[in-house]
């Protein structure tokens, strides 16, 4: 008796309520992953322990032997020769955090979706979409694993094409969370479940992409290349700038043809905000609406600010939190939009 199962009782608002909790750590974990790129802190722990790693290095041998691990990676010897131990500790400790982070939300997800199912509180329909986000979050983990491999052996830094890959699947989670979450607190309500539309889809597909290029331009360190706006340096787009290569290589390798599509596929992504914000205030979703405009203009701006300051670190990861803040707002929209009444 003590290990049976409660009766069927559906709680979906308190389900959404923790998937919301989990979509704000992999808020933090995205905020954290930027200023890990960008102080280079990525490669400073180069095993992949899953559960001995839960534990940082704990007295003077301990630390010794992990920066030893890193002086034989090809980083340290470009870049890095001559770094102190101290300094190895604060590069070590973002890559911690970032791991740490990363496990806490595997174990906070499992825990209440293993609860919730033990309770029998999981809404019919809802358990195979928590188990899928279950199963992106442990194949996020792989895929971390796979985008620092790539830095430890031959190249100085991680692929710039698995940092995309690796983004871009932390953005999918965090957008999958808030979307079952708002369609949880709808059938609380009693309404149906949201459908995605062509609108909102092109307008996410279109933040998508630019969020790829984010990366691209991060992994190639495109953003030092010209600190300059809206010019670069002297033209709109720099004499030389574009490879004797192929369309694919320059976008794909070329940081001069990176920067300048990341620069100015923002105010595509800008007119689908807008267009889908739009269609959301007629939906009677005046809140999300608001602040999809807000967030795409403020990430506007600070996208500017951070090449005027030369990719300064506060102002850059800012720029990244914002990224993640304005795909939760169009989200929302896409949610306002393709709910089945209107409010």
């Amino acid at each position: 008796m003590f290990l049976a199962r409660t009766p069927f009782s559906p709680r979906p608002r308190a389900l959404g309520g923790w998937l919301l909790v989990v979509a704000a750590l992999v808020f933090a974990i995205v905020i954290v992953g930027g200023i890990t790129r960008l102080t280079e802190s990525g490669l400073s722990i180069t095993e992949w322990k899953p559960i001995g790693g839960i534990l940082p290095p704990l007295n003077a041998a301990e630390w010794q032997a992990e920066f030893a691990r890193y002086k034989a990676i090809p980083q340290y010897a470009a870049f890095n020769q001559g770094m102190t131990l101290e300094g190895f500790k604060h590069i070590f400790f973002w890559e911690y955090v970032h791991r740490l982070l990363a496990r806490a939300i595997g174990v906070v997800l499992g825990l209440v979706l293993l609860a919730f199912w033990w309770k029998s509180w999981i809404p019919r329909g809802y358990g195979w979409r928590t188990l899928l986000i279950l199963c992106l979050g442990g194949l996020q983990g792989l895929v971390g694993w796979w985008m620092v491999a790539s830095g430890l052996t031959a190249r100085t830094e991680v692929s710039h094409l698995r940092l995309a890959t690796h983004l871009l699947a932390a953005m999918l989670i965090y957008a999958v969370l808030i979307w079952t979450a708002l369609d949880l607190f709808g059938r609380s309500h009693g309404q149906p479940r949201a459908r995605l539309r062509l609108l909102p889809l092109l307008a996410i597909l279109a933040l998508a992409l630019q969020l790829i290029f984010g990366a691209f331009t991060a992994g190639l360190r495109a953003g030092y290349a010209f600190s300059s706006w809206p010019l670069m340096g002297d033209r709109l787009f720099p004499a030389g700038g574009w490879a004797a290569a192929s369309v694919a290589h320059n976008l794909l390798y070329n940081p001069v043809a990176v920067q300048f599509v990341h620069r100015w596929w923002a105010w595509g992504v800008a007119i689908a905000a807008i267009l889908l914000a739009r269609a959301a205030w007629r939906r009677g979703g005046s809140s999300a609406a608001v602040l999809a405009v807000a967030a795409v203009a403020l990430q506007i701006l600070l996208g500017i600010w951070t090449l005027l300051s030369g990719v300064a670190l506060p102002i850059a990861v800012a720029h990244q939190a914002v990224a993640a803040l304005l795909l939760a707002c169009l989200v929302w929209c896409a949610h306002v939009v393709g709910e089945a009444r209107r409010r």
